[in-house]
């Protein structure tokens, strides 16, 4: 990570719980395919050694998408290809978060917009402030959705909804996206930052068994009934071969609080 990318792209270790944050709020986090490559590595490194990841964005607002001032140097080419930044960067930052073992948690205010709201929906856990907006504006700019909007937003929505906001370039406030099932939780403003380290601290005191079930969950998203079944039995006799599994048992057997190590 150069830099310039990791001053834009903050990283904070605190107790298992990894903060990445874009940090060029007076850009209101527009990003480049630099940032991309920033957020990617900072991801691999939160996979090695953290226990659950927060994805933000200082400021005011998440991500405003693209940053086209940046775009600028693609029109002066014969044959721009604008989907490279994407291949480069940003996919394998959306692949990262999807995954990684550790449990996601994106925590958004303000403007949630382009390839934001990509990265966005890519959270397994996904917070909003009650100000936060998600806004699909490719269309404004004569381009498609990216960052896996075309199919995060659909698995998540439906399909009518999805083309909806993709094609008419409309707004989705915090609520009507709860009310869609599209986040997972909308909170006051002056109280997203501490709710969303609320959530993350239990899950950094969770079991292995949460990284198999993102990962049956997610796997489930493309399979059929029997495959889900298979992949849950997989998932099981892993989980019981931990030793937060024995924990567990002990736990309840002795009516008190488990004390998981996440192994």
């Amino acid at each position: 990570m150069t830099e310039m990318a990791e001053d834009l792209v903050s990283y904070r270790l605190t107790d298992g719980i990894a903060r990445i944050a874009f940090n060029d709020p007076k850009r209101l986090n527009a990003v480049t395919e630099e940032i991309g490559v920033a957020l990617h590595e900072a991801l691999l490194r939160a996979a090695d050694e953290s226990r659950a990841v927060i994805v933000t964005g200082e400021g005011p607002a998440f991500c405003s998408g693209a940053n086209l001032d940046a775009a600028v140097d693609f029109l002066s080419e014969e044959s721009p290809d604008c989907g490279g930044q994407l291949e480069r960067a940003f996919n394998p930052a959306v692949v990262a978060m999807r995954d990684m073992p550790q449990p996601v948690i994106t925590s958004l205010r303000g403007a949630v917009a382009g390839v934001g709201c990509g990265l966005s929906m890519a959270g397994d856990i996904i917070i909003c402030s009650d100000n936060a907006y998600f806004f699909f504006a490719f269309g404004k700019v004569g381009l498609v959705p990216d960052g896996g909007s075309s199919w995060l937003l659909s698995k998540a929505i439906g399909r009518v909804r999805a083309m909806q906001l993709m094609l008419l370039s409309e707004k989705l406030t915090a609520d009507k996206a709860l009310d869609w099932g599209l986040v997972s939780k909308v909170v006051p403003d002056d109280q997203l930052d501490d709710v969303t380290m609320d959530i993350a601290r239990r899950l950094a005191r969770g079991p292995k068994s949460l990284a198999l079930t993102k990962k049956i969950a997610w796997d489930a998203l493309e399979s059929d009934l029997q495959s889900a079944l298979e992949a849950e039995r997989v998932g099981q006799r892993d989980a019981g071969l931990t030793e937060d599994f024995g924990e567990g048992v002990r736990a309840f057997l002795e009516r008190r609080q488990p004390h998981f190590k996440g192994r």
